[in-house]
């Protein structure tokens, strides 16, 4: 039990100190409860002993509500230091007993050490020392009859009709070194008590059993019973204490010494004797790690779900924008772009008259007429390019706006993300099914980036001599804007006459821009502009997606947490032998 198995564990428990189990999973409630109990038991017992292995022990007296866990302890020490009653449930404060000598240790924040403490009074069940609700608090006690090295603690009801003492006395049994755990002649058989009893088995705890209330005409079936269960359940090897039913002269008085001195002087032959501590702590702690070797991988396992979870919902969102983003490409392929106010723009910009039904015979004229057309009419062209920013930003909040709704629908239909978008609140959940409110005001600025872009391309295609001259008699604002329709050089989608308009847009544009430029280089250019584009818009999707997936890295646990889980459960192992042989 050297330094080494300490920082092993602090390890360990360093990695259990965020929320590994964040997503609303079929069975993450029992995850988060089995998490629970395995910090629990890491703060509580595990890692007070490793640091301190020659403190005191503590040993937690437990059991059924009304077996008379109390009146034992008072017994045991010669005082009442706890008080037993006939209400139900008994023990509300779970009060603790220490000799003088040991009561720094039990004072200090050192086992159970989320537990406030208070001395001396009557405690107030539920309350922290302030008077506040708020943490169950532990009652310190001293008393100078017991012996130094083993301390008592009076814990709640294990079958308490209050769900908070049942939880505490879980806890408290959790934290101890031994368990003495009192049942009574008539209620020994009962199921609740034997599934801790089980446990204590499977985890090797250190463990005594008092049979209380023992009617002197039956004192011998039910000790051999009793003994019998305790050999099926693996708890052979258990002591087993008899208390004969006594009648006692009033209510809450102590047991006679006698009855009580097989075990009083039980406890305190290990309380004096340092290598019977020792024996008792290695047993006990040898438990407490195996049993850690053997959850942490399961919790490994709750994990790897957590983290299967968030990945289809990262894929949901996805999957979303992806869409989106097919949804863009299709929309600027299929001529929609050209209809409406684009299409009205284009004719007053180019005009369509003996041009158009001319356009094949006389292509060799359109350098010509090029300049007349671009450069005579910057008013329309203005108004072209204000018409395809209009359109070009439509199209991208369309696909934002359909992006984010699929997004939210596929999370609304998974619990996991059902339950990311609750946590939201209704108001932040809601704007999650639009795109940002902000997403105009990029989407905006991303078409004016792209047309500068563009315009880019063209000067720098028109630096050659003969090249740069055309350009500058026809204008690159002019020769950009007909780049910009060729990037959507599609009819698709389009029907009836806007075929034929739209179409001779295209090719009319076109062939301008080879009159210009030549055909290969047109089509380099308007495959960088499309490219341009569609990468411009991605990342304004992304932007938006950004608003799930934050969500999800918000509360993700970290990719190497299960194999980080299962490595420190595999150390664990290793160090078992040398604990249980010292």
């Amino acid at each position: 039990m050297a330094g080494g198995l300490l920082e092993d564990v602090e390890a360990l428990r360093g990695r259990l100190g965020g929320d590994l189990l964040p997503f609303a999973l079929p069975r993450a409630g029992d995850d988060r409860g089995a998490l629970r109990e395995l910090t629990g038991q890491l703060d509580d017992y595990v890692l007070p002993r490793l640091r301190a292995i020659d403190a005191p022990l503590l040993a937690v007296v437990g059991g059924s509500t009304g077996a008379g866990k109390s009146t034992l302890v008072n017994s045991l020490v010669g005082a009442d230091v706890t008080e037993p009653g006939v209400l139900r449930p008994t023990t509300l404060v779970p009060t603790l007993v220490t000799a003088p000598a040991d009561a720094p240790w039990f004072t200090a924040q050192h086992i159970l050490p989320g537990m406030p403490r208070v001395t001396g009074g009557d405690g107030n069940p539920g309350r922290s020392p302030d008077g506040s609700a708020g943490r169950p608090v532990l009652r310190v006690v001293v008393a100078g009859a017991l012996r130094p090295g083993l301390a008592l603690l009076d814990a709640p009801d294990i079958d308490s009709v209050v769900t908070e003492n049942r939880a505490l006395a879980a806890q408290l049994l959790a934290a101890a070194d031994l368990w003495l755990f009192v049942t009574t002649a008539a209620r020994y058989a009962d199921e609740v008590p034997w599934g801790y009893l089980r446990e204590a088995g499977d985890r090797s705890t250190a463990l005594a059993i008092v049979l209380d209330r023992v009617p002197p005409e039956g004192a011998r079936v039910v000790a051999a019973d009793l003994a019998r269960l305790m050999r099926e359940n693996g708890l052979g090897g258990a002591r087993l204490f008899e208390v004969p039913e006594v009648a006692l002269p009033e209510e809450n008085a102590r047991l006679p010494a006698e009855v009580v001195r097989p075990i009083a002087e039980w406890l305190s032959g290990i309380a004096a004797d340092a290598e019977a501590r020792a024996q008792v702590v290695r047993q006990t702690l040898a438990g407490a790690l195996a049993g850690l070797a053997t959850r942490v991988p399961a919790l490994a396992d709750a994990v790897d779900r957590q983290l299967a979870a968030e990945r289809e919902l990262r894929r949901a969102v996805t999957a979303a924008y992806d869409e989106g983003m097919a949804r863009f490409d299709a929309g600027m392929r299929d001529g929609a772009l050209l209809r409406g106010e684009v299409l009205a723009r284009w004719q007053d910009f180019v005009g369509t008259g003996d041009l158009m039904r001319g356009l094949e015979s006389r292509v060799g004229r359109l350098r010509d007429r090029l300049g007349e057309f671009v450069t005579g009419r910057p008013a329309s062209g203005a108004r072209l390019r204000v018409a395809l920013e209009s359109g070009l930003e439509s199209l991208i909040r369309d696909a934002a706006d359909g992006s984010a709704e699929r997004a939210y629908e596929a999370w609304s239909a998974d619990p996991a993300g059902r339950d990311l978008l609750e946590r939201a609140g209704v108001g932040a959940a809601g704007r999650l099914a639009r795109a940002a409110q902000d997403l105009p005001e990029r989407a905006e600025a991303t078409v004016r980036a792209w047309q500068g872009y563009v315009l880019d391309l063209v000067r720098q295609e028109g630096q050659g001599r003969r090249t740069a001259a055309r350009l500058a008699s026809y204008g690159v604002n002019g020769t950009g804007l007909l780049l910009m329709i060729a990037v959507f050089a599609s009819t698709g989608g389009l029907t009836g006459i806007e075929v034929g308009i739209a179409g001779g847009t295209s090719v009319l544009s076109q062939k301008l821009l080879e009159a210009v430029f030549g055909d290969q280089a047109v089509r380099t250019l308007t495959a960088k502009a499309r490219d341009d584009l569609r990468r411009r818009v991605r990342v304004l999707l992304d932007e938006d997606a950004s608003r799930f997936t934050a969500r999800l890295d918000a509360v993700r646990p970290a990719g190497d947490a299960p194999g980080a889980l299962r490595a420190a459960a595999s150390t664990l192992r290793t160090h078992l032998p040398a604990v249980r042989h010292g």
